[in-house]
């Protein structure tokens, strides 16, 4: 059977609880928007495939729990991350304040060459703003960072980010492509991964694994 993907990505969503990190997930893999969820424990995923100058890029996308408490257990997947998106929420200065920190926890988990990209999410809330978008893209550049506001609820800039993260994370990786399918699979295989996702939609679960 011809492979459905040529390339697998690890991507993984970072920042305070509440920022909207499932949100920004659930709109960017199943085009639904639900403003009401469980918060995440530990860690869930989701995939998707995208075309990104030609190459089908199958991403693995870990959405991990804000809360301090979980911490140990997500900084473990850091270091098998290709791309990192740092989320905060526009309405919430606390979560942008605490940009520095999750941006501190990547320097000292993740690997070297892994990509990020700064995200405001819940731009459509202007009335409850804290946040201007030029604080946000002062400390992007800071970081040398590329800068997104986004709404899940409006789904503004959310294909957007995900495939700008992709694209930076796929040309860093070129050159290691043949040993990616190794480095990324030593905890869950894509097979694994697959049956996992096809057994949720046979017995009409959400597509969430908890590794905590």
């Amino acid at each position: 059977m011809a492979k459905e993907y040529d390339v697998l990505l690890r991507l993984m969503l970072l920042g305070d609880s509440g920022v909207g990190k499932t949100c920004l997930l659930w709109r960017f893999t199943d085009g639904e928007f639900h403003p009401s969820h469980i918060s995440t424990i530990g860690i869930d995923f989701k995939m998707k495939t995208l075309d990104i100058d030609g190459t089908r890029v199958r991403v693995q996308i870990w959405d991990t729990a804000g809360q301090e408490r979980y911490q140990t257990v997500t900084k473990q997947y850091y270091r098998r991350a290709q791309g990192i998106l740092l989320v905060y929420d526009v309405t919430n200065e606390n979560s942008f304040q605490h940009i520095v920190k999750w941006a501190s926890d990547v320097d000292e988990c993740a690997p070297e060459q892994v990509k990020r990209i700064l995200v405001g999410n819940k731009c459509d809330e202007e009335e409850r703003r804290r946040v201007t978008t030029e604080q946000g893209d002062k400390l992007a550049k800071s970081y040398g960072m590329d800068f997104f506001e986004t709404s899940a609820f409006r789904n503004h800039n959310i294909k957007e980010s995900f495939s700008r993260l992709t694209e930076m994370a796929l040309h860093a990786n070129r050159k290691k492509l043949d040993g990616l399918w190794s480095s990324i699979n030593d905890d869950l295989s894509t097979e694994d991964l697959q049956q996992e996702e096809a057994n949720q939609k046979m017995e009409g679960k959400p597509e969430r694994t908890c590794l905590c």
